[in-house]
């Protein structure tokens, strides 16, 4: 039998943890830590193998259309996908077990969960990150033909100069930029951080260039023929007629966050369909349905998402 195939049959037994139970209770200090290293891998490798499940779930509703629904298939896909949660628990791709070796063990100085978390596992790294345009559904703008003009100077900054590593690093850094919103536009500042958190995923997600530059776009604007500045394109996923498509887009590029913010700012003023939605701008709920209701967005749950981050954004504010 194959040597691989049958570790990954043991691995995944549940009754194997008898003899890691064992294991554990040896007087030998080295024993124990190997103990603790296999029942984090082992449970590393059941929670990946139930993760593939309820993606294989998910395809059941193409079953019917497909050539390959048969038990037969299944049964090896099966096996396939069991094979590959050993080899991913093995390689520590997830880093969960690293993170129990560590929370179990005592060793927790200087940890925080997020440095054993590795980022894009199934595409080879940063560098697959960078070829992989495809990022979460976020919500779209239709601009209409308006002209940049530049308002008062908030931030110079960019993007790329920030750490988000935490969403408290993003509100910290857009507190400042949102206030000079609110100012111009009445928009409370809290809004403004809550669509931008949003919109980039708390700064970690910010639409990148071709050449892996930051576009510092924090609001998704896209850009169309009517746009003079920067651009790049990227795929997205947007909601026509109530299923979500795949498309690929042209979005502005700032050459800082100011210049972001400064383009938020005259996007939405110099918009007609968006007047209605700045009138109730002090009335958050009403505000963000009307900007939805304008064309802001696409989603059709784009208003409760933010107020949802606004909950979040208010907490980090006022800690």
């Amino acid at each position: 039998m194959n040597t691989k195939l049958a570790d990954a049959q043991n691995f995944l037994d549940l009754n194997g943890l008898n003899n890691i139970r064992q294991q554990s209770n040896s007087d030998d200090k080295a024993s124990k830590e190997q103990a603790l290293e296999t029942a984090a891998k082992q449970f590393e490798a059941i929670f990946m193998q139930m993760l593939l499940k309820s993606m294989r779930k998910a395809e059941e509703v193409l079953e019917s259309d497909s050539p390959f629904n048969s038990e037969s298939t299944k049964f090896y896909r099966d096996m396939h996908d069991q094979q590959m949660s050993l080899e991913l628990s093995n390689n520590g791709s997830l880093g969960l077990s690293e993170l129990i070796v560590r929370q179990l063990g005592g060793d927790s100085e200087n940890f925080t969960p997020k440095s054993h978390f590795k980022a894009n596992v199934f595409q080879g790294g940063e560098e697959a990150t960078k070829k992989n345009d495809l990022q979460i559904p976020h919500r779209r703008q239709f601009p209409d033909n308006t002209t940049l003009e530049t308002s008062d100077t908030t931030t110079n900054n960019n993007v790329a100069n920030h750490a988000f590593n935490e969403p408290q690093d993003f509100v910290t850094a857009l507190t400042e930029p949102a206030k000079h919103v609110e100012k111009k536009l009445n928009i409370p500042f809290e809004v403004v951080i809550a669509q931008a958190a949003l919109e980039t995923g708390w700064g970690q997600k910010v639409i990148k260039t071709a050449q892996g530059e930051s576009s510092n776009n924090l609001f998704n604007i896209k850009a169309d023929a009517r746009w003079s500045g920067d651009k790049t394109h990227k795929e997205t996923l947007e909601y026509q007629q109530g299923a979500m498509v795949k498309k690929r887009e042209p979005f502005r590029v700032y050459q800082s966050i100011g210049d972001s913010i400064n383009d938020y700012i005259n996007f939405l003023s110099s918009n007609e369909r968006y007047q209605g939605a700045l009138k109730q701008a002090k009335n958050v709920e009403q505000f963000l349905h009307s900007l939805q209701g304008a064309g802001y967005a696409t989603d059709p749950n784009y208003a409760n998402k933010i107020m949802g981050t606004l909950r979040t954004v208010t907490g980090l504010i006022n800690k």
